[in-house]
């Protein structure tokens, strides 16, 4: 697997990364929603200890998890175009039928 080095931001520190290629979207989108999430907490609450910022923002993120556990979550696009297609051939075996 194709390896590159990035660096992300988060709370204040730099952090330097070696993830497979295919990973660094999911990377990035993870880094910059803990520094928005950060960014609320600070807003909200009169929290300025950047490390209380980040076990909040790990509790959070955590039980989000956990609340999703179990659940299964299905990319539908290819399920739909498959669903079409059954109803399709449905289709065209009723209409020979009844031709």
């Amino acid at each position: 697997m194709d390896k590159l080095k990035i660096k992300v931001s988060i709370a204040g520190r730099t952090y330097p990364l070696t993830i497979n290629r295919d990973e660094e979207e999911n990377i990035r989108k993870a880094a910059t929603k803990v520094e928005a999430i950060i960014k609320q907490f600070e807003s909200n609450y009169a929290v300025k200890d950047k490390q209380d910022l980040l076990a909040m923002c790990a509790l959070q993120l955590s039980s989000k998890v956990e609340n999703s556990e179990g659940k299964t979550f299905v990319d539908t696009t290819d399920l739909d175009r498959n669903i079409d297609a059954i109803e399709a051939s449905i289709s065209a075996i009723l209409d020979r039928s009844f031709t």
